[in-house]
């Protein structure tokens, strides 16, 4: 079965203009300003006429498998649901461990790559954890980058947290190396994805780690950038040489204490960081916990959902007004070309076929995954193998 895609405002992210787009099994097979097929030809023609067509977002930090437990056994978090996922445009995530790697698995993680997978949509992940020694598959990281195709990177370790495993400057050193390697063996990104704790100068052990290696500060995928004032006043400075990525679900809960994404991202650019360094992540189904900062006690735990990275997108282009092109790119060229995902993150000829159609309003009002249409009118076509 061919769709044909008909009058739609392409974005992709650059706007293209008004086109029609033609996908053929799980790829865009033309874009042209007309395209007619013969009426023998099973095609079922879709008429997006108002709407804007823009390639399906990718959420490169998500705990896909639960994570949490901060606040004991009743404070693990489950896993992603397929239709959050879907209801809120994404069709790429990568997948992560988090603050337990002790009772939970990076096993666990890739099967629930695998299963996403077979629901039809895209999935990798990072092997790894907070903790240093980085719990595997394969007993060692880097084999796991470099023979499992489904493990682009590492992570996420945790720096500048008292949740971290304190990795000295050598260890970090290592760890950036061997996933280096392992990329350029496996064809992957190799890429350390970091959590940044509370504390101050969080970025120091990056900075450190760079001087006294051959690495670059690309290596590295800091994340939680936005978490407070000033861990975001660094990120300004460090997101001149390196990737910073601001995370989308935890403001609702924590106004007083994080930056608004949106604003965040008018922020940096304000500052001078590339936009092509800037990506935004929901850290969906990972606990947002709030400690007390004198007895360090767990006061507060919430958990997110993939819906934020859409909704701060919306808002950076009509409350911060920045244009969508720009902000469309920390979602999909950006995360793809950081993590080396070459059919991903944008609107292309033999690209995959990952494709949301928003109206007006930027609300979506279908949804491509890999050629197959999973939201139709905003309501969901295609929901998890469990999901009533």
């Amino acid at each position: 079965m061919l769709t044909l895609i008909k009058n739609a405002d392409i974005f992709a992210p650059d706007k293209l203009g008004r086109k029609d787009v033609l996908l053929a099994g799980d790829k865009i097979v033309a874009i042209e300003d007309r395209i007619d097929l013969p009426d023998s030809f099973p095609v079922k023609v879709i008429d997006a006429g108002g709407l804007k067509l823009v390639p399906g977002l990718i959420d490169a930090h998500v705990h896909i498998a639960g994570a949490g437990g901060e606040g004991g056994p009743a404070s693990r978090t489950p896993e992603l649901l397929l239709s959050d996922m879907l209801s809120a445009g994404v069709t790429t995530v990568i997948g992560c461990l988090g603050t337990d790697g002790f009772t939970r698995s990076v096993e666990s993680v890739l099967m629930k790559v695998k299963s996403l997978r077979a629901e039809g949509v895209s999935a990798w992940m990072y092997s790894g954890a907070y903790q240093v020694p980085s719990p595997s598959i394969t007993g060692d990281f880097a084999r796991d980058i470099a023979m499992i195709d489904e493990v682009i990177g590492v992570g996420e370790v945790a720096l500048s947290d008292h949740r971290s495993s304190c990795p000295t400057i050598d260890e970090l050193v290592r760890i950036a190396a061997h996933a280096r390697v392992a990329g350029m063996i496996g064809g992957k990104a190799g890429i350390v994805n970091i959590h940044l704790g509370d504390a101050r100068d969080p970025f120091r052990p990056i900075y450190k780690a760079v001087e006294a290696s051959e690495l670059s500060f690309r290596q590295f995928y800091p994340t939680h950038i936005n978490r407070n004032n000033y861990i975001f006043e660094d990120a300004k400075i460090y997101g001149l040489e390196g990737y910073v990525d601001i995370t989308t679900s935890g403001y609702p809960y924590y106004p007083d204490e994080e930056i608004k994404p949106s604003t965040a991202l008018r922020l940096l650019l304000e500052a001078g960081v590339p936009v092509e360094h800037i990506t935004f992540t929901s850290d969906a189904c990972g606990s947002l916990p709030g400690f007390d900062p004198v007895t360090g006690e767990l006061v507060k735990l919430e958990t997110g959902l993939p819906s934020a990275n859409l909704r701060e997108m919306r808002d950076a282009v009509n409350v911060e007004n920045i244009p969508l092109v720009t902000a469309l790119k920390v979602l999909t060229t950006n995360p793809a070309k950081i993590l080396k995902l070459k059919q991903k993150g944008a609107i292309k000829t033999g690209m995959d076929a990952d494709l949301l159609l928003l109206d007006h309003e930027l609300k979506i009002s279908a949804v491509f995954a890999m050629g197959k249409q999973m939201v139709e009118y905003g309501v969901l076509l295609r929901k998890g193998t469990y999901e009533k």
